[in-house]
Parts: C-alpha cells; structure tokens; sequence
C-alpha cells in the first residue's frame, strides 16, 4: 500500500474541441496505416468476407446511412474480436431508378420522351457521370464514425467485371435449372414507365388521413340488397368485373336510408366492419323518425 500522500492526478482532457480532436485522431489513424495493419494482422486466420450494401454515391448521405453502417461495423468487428480476418470490401451501387431520376431532375426532364429526343446514349453517360457525385462524403461520413471499408478494392456495378460476373453465374443457375419464369404483380408507375421495386415502395409506407368513398353494388339476382364496398381508388370501378366476398368472413344485412337519395335501402357488409360504417346510437332509431334533412340514420 502506498504511503505517499501526493495522489496522482487524473488524466486530463484535451483543451482541443471535439471536431479537432476527431480530425486529429482520424489522421493519426491514417498516418498509422491502422486499418491495413489490423488486416494484415489477422492474415492467418480464418476469414470472414463481407461485402458492403452498395449505397448510390449520387445522394448525399444521412442520418439512417449513419444507424446501419454501425449496424454493419458492429458484425464486423464483432467476427475481429472472435479471432476472424475480416474482409471488408466497399461497394457502389451505380445502376437503377433513383440515379435516373436524379438525372432527369438536373436536365429538367419530365418522362420517357425527354430522355429519347435527348438521346439514350448521352443519357446513359450522364447517368454514370453523376454516380460518384457525392463519393466522397460517404467515405468521409464512413472514416468518421468509424466504419472500416477497403476502398481500394471497391466494386462498381457498372464495371464491366462485375457485370460480367452476375451473367456467368445466371448462366451457371440455369445450368442447373434453377431459374424459373413466372408472372408477378408489382407496383407501376405510369410517369417513369416501368415497374417499381415492391421493398423501396414499401419503405415510404404510411398511414395517412385520405379521402375514400363507399359504394353499393346491388345483387344480379336481388336488387334489394346491396353490397357495401369502400376503396380510395374509385377511378378503378369502371374497370372492375366483379365483387369478392369471403368465406370465412360473417355477413349481416342492415336496413337503413341511402343518405343521398333519402330511400330506404337494405345492405350487406362485414360483421366487422358494421360500427366502422353506422354509428352505434343509431343502431336503436326508429325508421318513421327518419328526417331527409337529419344527421342521424338509423
């Protein structure tokens, strides 16, 4: 046990704000050469390859690029820590839909059309010139949190290697019949004219408030019963042949008023969806109360 009664002082932190002292411990891990050393470091080991989710370098990165790149490193590090060498191999996604209409909105296009009285060629070229825009601010976003990439072997999906490499192993399924063709229903959109990827339409999905409408239907063989559908898309009805029910839902038939006309009409709905149509203090209204001009139908 120590008997001097000087204590010892503790540590004390840098009089250096703390964007200089990032910048001034992320250079000192360049000059190091830290991640190159780790990687050699582990050369004997047992590998553990992982290839970056190529992010389209043409759109600045944000804040949810920041929560799953940590997501990415924790793996990594987490297999490092286990004893594996790790390959880390940066990528950049330089095809698809976004990097055309990121174009388009520079070049002031709005369809199909512009793109072909401008020519498809200089389109295309103007579409891979813009890829790499921003490519520096994600290796800096991606240095700064500290999120391990080998850049120096990246790949590029516009590379002819790389292209080349997703036809010979297609060739290589089919070989082993193990493509097959089929018939999908997706998502279209009229102004870009070609289908959309269902999992990036669904990473916009909301709930929202919107505007809907219901509409009777009455029966081909009993014109006094009507059955009640609802939709936000009534512009879809001319087009429609017929109307499903299910047969495992339960049904039940309410006499009420059409709201617009005023006559008394008898409907047919889902059980489930009764309250979510008639309001529950009507449900006892007498039908000689009814008022053309009244809020309330029974």
């Amino acid at each position: 046990m120590s008997t001097d009664p000087t204590p010892t002082p503790w540590p004390s932190w840098p009089t250096t704000g703390a964007d200089a002292l990032e910048q001034d411990l992320l250079g000192r891990w360049r000059e190091e050469g830290l991640f190159a050393a780790v990687q050699a470091r582990g050369a004997h080991r047992p590998g553990f390859v992982f290839y970056e989710g190529p992010p389209t370098a043409n759109g600045r990165p944000g804040i949810h690029h920041v929560f799953a790149r940590t997501i990415k490193d924790l793996i990594c590090r987490y297999q490092a820590m286990n004893g594996k060498r790790v390959t880390r191999i940066a990528g950049w996604d330089t095809h698809g839909l976004p990097v055309e209409l990121e174009v388009e909105k520079q070049l002031g296009f709005t369809g199909k059309r512009d793109i072909e009285a401008y020519g498809v060629d200089r389109f295309a070229e103007a579409c891979l010139a813009s890829v790499f825009t921003y490519r520096d601010e994600w290796v800096q976003l991606s240095e700064r949190i500290g999120y391990w990439l080998d850049y120096d072997r990246a790949y590029y999906t516009c590379s002819r290697d790389y292209v080349e490499s997703v036809w010979a192993l297609l060739k290589r399924l089919h070989e082993r019949q193990m493509l097959v063709r089929g018939h999908r229903v997706l998502p279209y959109c009229p102004r870009c004219g070609t289908v959309l990827s269902s999992h990036e339409l669904a990473l916009g999905y909301a709930d929202v408030r919107d505007k809907a409408v219901y509409v009777t239907v009455p029966l081909a063989d009993d014109s006094g019963r009507e059955l009640v559908l609802w939709t936000t898309t009534p512009w879809t009805l001319p087009s429609n042949t017929a109307l499903t029910v299910g047969p495992k839902l339960e049904y039940v038939r309410v006499k009420t008023f059409n709201p617009y006309t005023h006559a008394p009409q008898t409907v047919v709905l889902a059980k489930a969806r009764l309250n979510a149509y008639f309001k529950e203090e009507n449900k006892d209204a007498a039908f000689e109360d009814y008022k053309k001009d009244g809020k309330n139908i029974p």
